[in-house]
């Protein structure tokens, strides 16, 4: 016999999260942003409120953090290099370059993980992205045209 499993929904793991310790003891909050893609967002706390964003792609379940556009960057080039030589070093995650509503390019931060993950392969997930998040803004920050202040 087979044992069938759970695929998580958007919604579905919007109730779950509630109910877990991180969300329940208000170091994080969540939010459901309904249409026809929703999302979750998230609000780390101990993080100095790093905002995440989750949601359950067809077999996946993504959680991003925008980091920075491409015009607070100094030495573009440079940084590129940079990004695609460390960003192993930050577990779980990796960066990608993407263009948002505003017509404007971004570092965003993610991970992936299956749909079928147990609740604290959830957890970790997203508590390893805002890690990363802090850690990552800490490492680059001298590329950054603006220094940008790091809570965590």
């Amino acid at each position: 016999m087979t044992t069938r499993l759970k695929i998580w929904s958007t919604e579905a793991l919007n109730e779950a999260l509630e109910k877990e310790d991180l969300f329940a003891s208000g170091a994080a909050s969540l939010e459901l942003i309904g249409g026809v893609e929703p999302a979750l967002h998230l609000v780390m706390h101990e993080y100095g409120d790093l905002p995440l964003f989750l949601t359950v792609a067809g077999e996946q379940i993504i959680i991003e953090a925008v980091l920075w556009s491409t015009e607070d960057v100094s030495g573009l080039s440079s940084f590129n290099d940079t990004i695609l030589r460390t960003h192993k070093y930050f577990p779980l995650s990796t960066i990608s370059l993407d263009t948002l509503s505003d017509g404007k390019d971004y570092y965003q931060m993610f991970g992936a993980l299956s749909a079928t993950s147990i609740m604290p392969n959830v957890i970790f997930e997203i508590e390893t992205l805002a890690s990363n998040v802090i850690n990552a803004t800490e490492a680059y920050s001298n590329y950054l045209a603006t220094p940008l202040e790091v809570k965590g």
